[in-house]
């Protein structure tokens, strides 16, 4: 099948191989993006965000880590290993597209162990501390 666009005033021709017919009425002529009536899309199957499950040398407790938020490196680290935290206490600072991001406790209780060290690289979801 045979398509034309146009895109920035140019005109464009297409080979289109067509893998499944489509029934549903197509509207006739050039579509705004401005259009009163809305075209909808076909939906697209959306794979949903990894489970959060613990893997290897990941905490069986959610409830006992602190996981972090962005991908990005670690500029400081402020809290110790046997430091008793409450929640929003300061645990470390991460850079990510040159914005700091401060990693805080989630929950009260004592830093079992940190996972990372100043200048290391992590991922969003990288599991930083462990509580006890």
């Amino acid at each position: 099948m045979k398509l034309q666009i146009g895109i920035d005033g140019k005109k464009y021709e297409l080979d289109v191989e067509v893998i499944e017919e489509d029934h549903s009425p197509r509207p006739r002529g050039p579509i705004s993006p401005y259009s009163a009536s809305p075209t909808t899309m076909p939906s697209v199957p959306v794979a949903p965000p990894p489970a959060a499950a613990a893997t290897d040398g990941d905490p069986a407790d959610e409830a006992k880590a602190c996981r972090s938020p962005v991908s990005g490196v670690v500029i400081r680290i402020d809290a110790k290993v046997g430091q008793q935290l409450q929640p929003n206490d300061l645990i470390m600072v991460l850079e990510a597209m040159k914005m700091e991001t401060s990693v805080t406790s989630p929950v009260a209780g004592k830093v079992k162990s940190i996972k990372v060290a100043q200048g290391d690289g992590v991922k969003v979801h990288q599991v930083l501390v462990e509580f006890e």
